[in-house]
């Protein structure tokens, strides 16, 4: 019996069956199931508040013959979301846009992978009757988050910036520091007289 696409749950992928029967899956998880995702988010610290948005996936399984070779197991994966960071200069939200589209070659141990890891140019991973495929989405997200958030023009003044132009405003629209000692200095008044 063939296998359906329906048989394929994304928390416990039998990939090689998956490959097989060149299925694929397809969802929208959301933001708050990715707990690492979510601690990047601009609230990250307020639970009560989890981040708003959901992740687009889409994986395909390809069993890929080869001539005198075994076959191999492949696994193409897009995924994309928005997730709300904190800009580093003005510290708002700033959307950041979040995609992967990324093949990956599994092999049957974890040796196997060290072995080839130096030659292949994708990604390898190791074949699994429960592979997890909401980790690796949630994996490759993580990877795809910038250094530094920011804004490209941040929508309010920086703070730094603001105390800088407080700092240069006209000198007779600010208090003179000086100005009590001033008051206590009277003509004829110098060392002590």
């Amino acid at each position: 019996m063939q296998a359906r696409s329906s048989d394929f749950k994304p928390e416990r992928l039998d990939i090689l069956a998956f490959a097989r029967a060149g299925a694929s899956l397809a969802g929208s998880t959301p933001l708050a199931a990715f707990s690492r995702l979510s601690h990047s988010a601009h609230d990250a610290e307020n639970p009560e508040s989890p981040p708003e948005g959901a992740v687009h996936w889409q994986a395909e399984g390809e069993w890929r013959e080869r001539v005198g070779s075994p076959p191999q197991v492949w696994l193409h994966l897009t995924a994309h979301t928005t997730l709300a960071m904190t800009c580093q200069r003005c510290l708002l939200a700033v959307d950041e846009a979040l995609e992967v589209d990324r093949w990956f070659r599994f092999v049957a141990s974890e040796s196997e992978a060290t072995e080839q890891d130096a030659e292949a140019e994708e990604d390898l991973l190791v074949q699994s009757r429960q592979f997890k495929l909401l980790e690796l989405i949630e994996d490759e997200l993580v990877l795809e988050l910038p250094l530094i958030a920011s804004h490209a023009v941040c929508p309010e003044p920086l703070p730094m910036l603001a105390a800088a132009d407080a700092e240069e405003a006209p000198a007779d629209a600010r208090p003179n520091p000086f100005a009590a000692l001033e008051a206590l200095k009277k003509p004829g008044r110098r060392n002590g007289h």
